[in-house]
């Protein structure tokens, strides 16, 4: 593990990702610059593999793209850590729902790696309504040497073939290709927000507004109804599912989250319906914040269990909390991401920012939180020495191998030389997905068409 103290001392390692002009290769310590991008470059989630090796993001345009990390060299050891294009694929193709005349967009909602059992590497990925699993393997051999067919392929006549030949493999440039194995499609009446690999890695869940499903891998056909909230009077209805988890080592453990706040901890072991919590996690309001916009800043946007298994990390518009599974009346820990909104939120309402979802990520030791905000910037927070720091992932001020600097807001009076007025917030530049590599302090942070790779700094 790198060392990390201060928390913060992390450097532009290698490149800014452009999604301008998507899929192209950029050679290290360049950074392509565009006024513009496209609707369909977009990220829209971000996630390493188990090992860290590989980095995916999938887009609003249904494509994914995996990153590999370089190998280290002795000729030139600081590239380690440095990620390049390992492959690229469209994932999920523009529908249309003739029945219910809706369509449905191709974007990628999440994606999810399987731990690596052989030389392939497993994903999931989903759109609104379809999940899929998807093989990626290399190939760098070719077959050659038929008897009953030529080098192009062609059938040749059997009355001309007088000798018997072995077929051998000859080598070939290395080639990456991504197949679907599975399509698990058609369980869903509304938007997939989550999926979630269980730590059987035989099953899986997806989870839309109103219901969760639980898969099996091996059958695409159908599902198991897990949980289902949605009343039989739908003006009843009070909340949806905005998020949803397994325990990372209790496979008969998961949790899910909703619009007003509360986190449900169940356990599939107590009825196959799930429709009774087995733990039910909720702060109590303070009446003096009570406002207009309190139900809506208080809806959860990301739900995520610390490795460990111990605790739940919950993302709501203005904080990220911790929670003890141990303790259901109040979370252990609260963090403010920018607070400095609060007297905001009229007009972030007005501009729908405030619908905005904000995903949360622990570092490899739970001892670590980063979250996103606007203007490019993205929080840490340290839970043991308390202290925060927000960093931003903009290509004007980032240099290779330059360390961040800290940035800071000033909410009102006379504003510092290094501060930035909350008036002057960008809220069109937003970080919502990020990712953290499972071992190292190496983190991906996606700013609209951008993928930023920062790596802790090496002495």
């Amino acid at each position: 593990m790198l060392l990390f103290c201060p928390f913060y001392h992390f450097f532009w390692k290698m490149k800014c990702f452009s999604r301008y002009l998507p899929y192209i290769f950029r050679p290290p310590n360049t950074i392509l610059s565009s006024s513009c991008h496209a609707e369909a470059d977009i990220i829209s989630t971000v996630e390493f593999n188990h090992t860290g090796e590989l980095l995916a993001t999938g887009d609003k345009g249904g494509r994914v793209v995996i990153f590999q990390r370089e190998q280290e060299s002795k000729h030139q050891p600081h590239r380690r850590g440095e990620y390049n294009v390992y492959s690229t694929f469209q994932s999920h193709e523009p529908e249309f729902d003739y029945l219910k005349s809706l369509e449905i967009e191709e974007k990628i909602n999440k994606i999810r790696w399987l731990p690596q059992h052989n030389a392939a590497y497993f994903l999931l990925s989903t759109n609104d309504k379809t999940v899929k699993l998807w093989k990626v393997s290399e190939r760098d051999k070719r077959p050659e040497g038929y008897n009953l067919k030529d080098e192009d392929g062609r059938l040749r006549d059997p009355s001309m073939i007088t000798t018997l030949r072995v077929p051998v493999l000859r080598p070939m440039d290395l080639m990456v290709e991504a197949t679907p194995r599975r399509v698990f499609a058609n369980a869903h009446t509304y938007h997939i927000n989550s999926i979630s690999v269980n730590s059987d890695y035989e099953t899986y869940m997806s989870a839309d507004d109103l219901r969760i499903n639980l898969w099996n891998f091996e059958i695409t056909n159908q599902s198991f109804n897990i949980v289902d909230i949605k009343p039989a009077n739908m003006e009843e209805l009070t909340e949806v599912i905005t998020a949803a988890e397994f325990h990372p080592h209790h496979c008969n453990t998961f949790v899910y989250s909703s619009s007003k706040g509360t986190i449900r901890l169940c356990d599939m072991r107590a009825s196959a319906l799930c429709d009774r919590h087995a733990k039910f996690f909720e702060e109590p309001e303070d009446p003096s914040n009570r406002s207009f916009f309190s139900e809506i800043i208080s809806s959860i946007s990301d739900v995520k269990f610390s490795h460990s298994g111990r605790y739940i990390m919950t993302r709501d518009y203005l904080t990220v909390k911790v929670w003890d599974l141990n303790m259901e009346n109040r979370p252990i820990e609260t963090y403010q991401v920018h607070d400095y909104l609060r007297s905001k939120l009229c007009s972030l309402y007005e501009n729908d920012c405030i619908f905005d979802k904000f995903e949360c990520v622990w570092n490899g030791s739970d001892s670590v939180i980063m979250t996103g905000s606007y203007n490019n910037f993205f929080r840490m927070f340290d839970r043991n020495t308390k202290r925060d720091v927000t960093l931003e992932a903009s290509r004007e001020n980032s240099k290779p191998r330059a360390i961040l600097k800290p940035r800071k807001v000033c909410v009102g009076g006379k504003r510092r030389k290094d501060e930035i007025s909350v008036d002057s917030l960008d809220f069109s530049k937003k970080i919502l997905h990020t990712a953290w590599h499972p071992s190292e302090n190496i983190i991906a942070v996606a700013a609209t068409n951008n993928l930023y790779i920062f790596q802790d700094k090496v002495n």
